[in-house]
Order: structure tokens, then sequence, then C-alpha cells
């Protein structure tokens, strides 16, 4: 199995080129647009409109306004193509969406294990409790992360909400004199700083009472060892939308 690796230059894209050796994945292409010659260990691009070779499935960890080009690419050749960049827009999703109705495609903000398995408890804890606790979302990461929430906790709270029943008010960050909580909102809360890799906290909070979920990433491997679990997965799927929640029913077998 051959992949290609959009933002191969990057740090997830090192990681990706590392984790795939590890599985045995060939590596058919790099495209990254700050590629200027130097060596690397595989062919690289700068567009992907310049991709020649053949490949099985395309991993992206790249930037959010390289979409257009790779979904142009990806449903031209019809590729497979896992999407593991984050700070997608409306119109964005909507384009991720029109694109999956001719190829397969693997789109998650968060390719971790853990993170799905904490998606799931919040689900049960938001059911389980109902409206009777106040729910904040709280995550952390590197000085460098360019978008605000991330992904993943924009993921948790639609899984509490879907829990709930319904959309709830997002509240990011509090500031100013009138900061009092109000029935029903969500409030999420962004850390930047330092190396830290990633860590996001859901905490339901009650009268005496909390219920506090942390899942904490310790390394940027385990999402590169994640991308290539979905890609491996995505490879003779049906044209359609797939995330990693599809790679762990099928790890259970249900």
């Amino acid at each position: 199995m051959n992949i290609i690796i959009g933002g191969a230059l990057g740090r997830m894209g090192r990681e990706l080129a590392r984790a795939a050796g590890e599985a045995g994945l060939g590596i058919a292409c790099g495209v990254d647009i700050a590629y200027t010659g130097q060596p690397m260990d595989f062919p690289m691009e700068r567009a992907y409109a310049d991709i020649a070779v053949q490949a099985d499935a395309l991993v992206d960890f790249s930037r959010a306004d390289g979409l257009p080009a790779l979904l142009a690419y990806a449903v031209a050749a019809r590729m497979p193509s896992v999407l593991c960049t984050t700070g997608y827009n409306a119109a964005e999703v909507a384009a991720i969406g029109e694109a999956s109705a001719a190829i397969p495609v693997f789109r998650s903000a968060n390719m971790s294990l853990g993170i799905n398995v904490l998606q799931a408890l919040c689900a049960m804890a938001a059911k389980a409790l109902g409206g009777r606790f106040d729910v904040e979302i709280v995550e952390k990461h590197h000085r460098q992360k360019l978008d605000s929430p991330s992904g993943t906790a924009l993921m948790l709270y639609e899984s509490v909400c879907n829990a709930l029943g319904g959309a709830h008010p997002v509240v990011n960050g509090r500031a100013g004199r009138d900061a009092k909580r109000t029935a029903g909102e969500v409030g999420i809360h962004a850390v930047r700083g330092g190396t830290v890799t990633g860590e996001h906290e859901v905490g339901f909070y009650g009268n005496a009472e909390q219920i506090v979920l942390t899942h904490r990433a310790e390394n940027r491997g385990l999402f590169a060892e994640g991308a290539v679990r979905a890609a491996q997965f995505l490879v003779g799927k049906p044209a359609g939308l797939y995330a990693m929640q599809n790679v762990v029913a099928e790890m259970l077998g249900t």
C-alpha cells in the first residue's frame, strides 16, 4: 500500500512518514507548498496538480486553505482521502460532503483512538445527566496552534449536544463584569502555550458534585498512527464520509 502525504514537511507530515514506514506502507509522494528542492526520502511536489505517481490513498495534515486543490485532485484521481486537518469553515465542510459522493473520504478532528472513546463517554454522561449539570470544555495546545477552539473541542461539544437533543449556546471564554453563566450554555475555553501536544477536559458540574473526563496526548505519534490506521481502513470502501468511529466499530466487530 502506497500513500500520498499532504503537508509532508510539517511536524505531523514527518510523523506520518515515520508511522507509515513502521506500518510497512510506502510513500508514493509528498506534497507541500514549502518544498524548495531539499533532499527527501520520497518524491515531492509543491502542488497536487503536479502529482504524476499512483497511490492507494492520500493522507493530509496540512492547512484548511489547501482543501480546494486537494479535493480537486482527489476527485479527479478517484483517490481515497484521509483529512486530518482542523479549522474547516462551513463552506469547506460542505465541499468535503460533496466530494464524498464521488470518493471515500475519512474526516476526523482528532485521529486518536482514546479521544473517540472520550467522545462516547461524554455522550453517555450528557444523556444520563440531562440538563441538570453545567458543561464546560477546556482544551490545551502548544503555542503554534492556529485554530481556536480546537476541532476536537468542537467534536466533543457536538457529542454533548446530540446527547442532550439539540444545539446549546457556546460561550468561548468569559470576560467582563457580567459573565454569569446562563442556563443551557456550554463553555469552551482554549489554552495555548509551550509545547503541549494536546489535552481535552469535559467537565459536568452539578450541585455539590462534579464529573471531569480528561484525555491527554503525550506525543504526536499517536495521531500519525491513527491516520495510518484510517488510510488502511479507507482503501476499498465505497464513496462516502467516514470517521474514526467507523474504525473503532470495525475493530470491535460491531
